[in-house]
């Protein structure tokens, strides 16, 4: 892997870890279109999940440091534990059907049309909210547990994880910064997940005795880390005074432009071993 497709792949990571267009179904169709090797790149994108890490504790760092000081005042570490919850049951209870769904490209297009019908909701409740003076600035129970569901569906691919956790944080009553801040914070325990069981992947697969592209690795890194932070900074910014339409114009154009793809015959699965196949179908079953 040469450095200048590492740093590119890096940007796209942190962009869209963060902006509410889903970072797994634009790394998913760049893998499709490129004929991107998956076994090859499993380091590469362990490591990319450690350099967003990185971001979503610098841009934090007070309130982390609030939380592990005052873990029972400060109620913030109970309710990410709560929001947490969801997606780790369903991890546990759909594991196959998840990483059948993760290497899938059926999906891919339909899914970026759905994410693009959550932000016009979201961007339709906030004004509603507004409007009617319903709106709360602090997350609780329900907030925790709602967006912890939606984070679920934002495990399905080309869905946004972030564009789903805050429509479930508007949907709720929350304002959409509150929201957006809550959703970033969520990100942690996610990414950490994801680290964890990627890396667990990668360790079997033998992909850590795989240094070749070493300095293509850590660049790639470094540039995922510095653009999630610039785009978390972004976000908190602008999501009180940009309307996610202009989000979901985006992701619903791509979502159409991928299933144009999908019929012409451009994008399709990549290859599966019969066993994977057969083993996630029947849990389907």
């Amino acid at each position: 892997m040469s450095i200048l497709w590492a740093a590119f792949l890096g940007l796209i990571q942190g962009l869209t870890e963060f902006l509410p267009v889903s970072s797994s179904g634009h790394l998913s169709l760049l893998q499709a279109l490129f004929h991107m090797n998956s076994d090859h790149l499993l380091l590469f994108n362990i490591m990319l999940h450690l350099g967003t890490l990185g971001a979503v504790l610098i841009v934090f760092w007070k309130d982390w440091i609030q939380m592990i000081l005052h873990p029972i005042k400060n109620k913030t570490l109970l309710l990410l534990f709560i929001a947490s919850v969801p997606a780790l049951a369903a991890k546990v209870l759909f594991s196959d059907q998840l990483d059948y769904l993760e290497t899938s490209n059926t999906l891919l297009g339909v899914c970026f049309l759905f994410t693009g019908l959550l932000l016009m909701l979201t961007q339709w409740l906030s004004l509603r909210n507004v409007r009617l003076n319903q709106e709360t600035h602090e997350v609780g129970v329900w907030h925790a547990l709602v967006m912890g569901v939606m984070q679920t569906v934002g495990m399905l691919p080309s869905v946004s994880r972030s564009g789903s956790t805050i429509f479930g944080g508007v949907a709720t009553k929350l304002d959409r910064e509150t929201a957006a801040k809550f959703s970033f914070m969520m990100s942690l325990p996610a990414i950490i997940g994801s680290f964890l069981s990627e890396g667990y992947k990668g360790y079997k697969a033998g992909a850590f005795s795989q240094n070749g592209d070493l300095v293509a690795i850590v660049v790639g890194m470094v540039v995922a880390g510095v653009i999630g932070y610039l785009s978390i900074r972004f976000m908190l910014k602008i999501i009180t005074k940009i309307s996610l339409n202009w989000f979901a114009l985006y992701v619903v154009i791509i979502g159409l432009l991928v299933i144009v793809l999908q019929i012409m015959g451009i994008i399709t699965n990549p290859p599966q071993t019969a066993d994977t196949v057969a083993k996630s179908l029947s849990g389907l079953l």
